[in-house]
């Protein structure tokens, strides 16, 4: 299976790949069935990807997600914040992972090889059990170059880097948590208009909230670079979407974002329009392919998404007027 997955080139097999992964997970996952079958769903009669039935994301809080006859070789946990319950996603094979990163980063970025990988992950780094450092970490250890590694905060080391980076015209990636970024942003300006600076979102309560184009025009400002490339992922998924600027997320071709009526949650809203997030991930193949999120987002024709922002439980009638 896994290698239909990763070879979907239309959306006719995207749907059959679908549709497959939905039948399988109905058998092993028994968290996922008993959810279909509490809402009426009747799978047999199941024959468009439209018609899935998306879990609630919340359930990898409390729920053990699972779809596979193996133990997982590792879990993929949430960082949360204090008095909060985390994620917790039971990973059986890590090279399905393994493919999704590195298939979506070439296919987005191009050879690994040919980059220099800057990370400033801070807070990341200092827990475990991070689905974005396990990418990471492949990412700079394919690449050959050997300025590719991680900075905690020492902004110093990392400015200098990036000149001497800028002077070899080496292609050059830095992925950075918000916050992270917004700190180097105090204190440095460069003069790089070729480097892709990657921002993975999170404040982590260490400084205030901003909109995205204040953001973005900050750290566009310090790096004088014109866009500001953004990873749309989480512990729940082994898959993420990239956006090259404007907060519009593109998926790899296994990958498909829709959206729901916020006042309806089992059904699915037109391109266009505000709702909240649904995520086909098929690389989620022995946990739970279809997840509903409590982001709030709108969905292009191209099927392209922007994320606008997040809901809370308790708020899910009224989350759609948070965007007017």
């Amino acid at each position: 299976m896994r290698s239909t997955i990763f070879s979907i080139d239309s959306d006719s097999r995207f749907e059959e790949a679908a549709l497959s992964v939905f039948n399988y997970q109905y058998r092993h996952n028994t968290i996922y069935q008993q959810y279909v079958d509490a809402l009426g769903v009747d799978h047999r009669a199941i024959t468009q990807y439209q018609e899935i039935p998306f879990l609630p994301i919340e359930f990898f809080k409390t729920q053990y997600i699972y779809a596979a006859a193996n133990d997982p070789v590792l879990h993929f946990t949430s960082s949360g914040t204090t008095g909060t319950s985390t994620s917790k996603h039971a990973v059986a094979d890590v090279s399905w992972y393994e493919d999704s990163f590195r298939q979506a980063f070439r296919q987005f970025y191009g050879d690994v090889n040919d980059i220099a990988v800057l990370a400033l992950l801070p807070s990341y780094l200092e827990r475990e059990g991070s689905s974005l450092i396990y990418m990471v970490d492949d990412l700079i250890a394919q690449s050959a170059q050997p300025e590719s590694g991680y900075f905690l905060y020492n902004h110093d080391e990392l400015y200098a880097l990036l000149l001497q980076l800028k002077k070899k015209g080496t292609k050059t990636i830095l992925i950075g948590v918000t916050y992270a970024l917004l700190d180097f942003s105090d204190h440095y300006q460069i003069d790089f208009p070729e480097l892709i600076v990657m921002e993975t979102g999170g404040m982590k309560g260490k400084r205030k909230e901003m909109i995205r184009e204040e953001l973005h025009n900050v750290l566009c400002s310090t790096f004088n670079v014109q866009h500001i490339h953004s990873e749309y992922g989480m512990t729940e998924l082994l898959s993420q979407a990239y956006s090259a600027g404007q907060g519009r997320f593109k998926t790899p071709p296994w990958m498909k974002v829709l959206m729901r009526d916020t006042n309806d949650p089992l059904s699915l809203i037109n391109s266009g329009q505000t709702g909240a997030i649904n995520v086909i991930d098929l690389a989620n193949y022995h946990s739970c392919a279809f997840l509903a999120t409590q982001d709030l987002g709108k969905r292009y024709a191209d099927g392209s998404f922007e994320v606008l922002g997040r809901f809370d439980n308790s708020d899910i009638r009224g989350c759609n007027l948070l965007v007017q």
